[in-house]
């Protein structure tokens, strides 16, 4: 437990941010998984509209350095091709 100040502040600091690292990770899996879900059930507008949401929330994360930029690349780009897999089929 830390007795300087300073130290007190980083610790309630860091907590809140990791709070808010944990919410952005959790929605990044909450919308990748509603894209598969669209993905199996070959709801191509709902899949592309998912897509869209789940990419700027990569990329917010991303931004905010949540994720590392290679992570967010390869999660984007896996996605994308699923997606893209779909769009070939209709």
């Amino acid at each position: 437990m830390p007795n300087i100040k300073s130290a007190k502040k980083r610790v309630l600091q860091t907590a809140k941010r990791q709070h808010k690292n944990q919410a952005r990770k959790s929605a990044i899996k909450t919308s990748v998984k509603k894209v598969l879900l669209a993905i199996e059930n070959n709801d191509i507008e709902t899949v592309k509209q998912l897509f869209v949401e789940a990419e700027s929330k990569i990329a917010a994360a991303k931004n905010k350095g949540v994720l590392h930029r290679n992570t967010a690349a390869r999660k984007i780009s896996r996605l994308a091709k699923k997606v893209a897999t779909v769009n070939q089929a209709a």
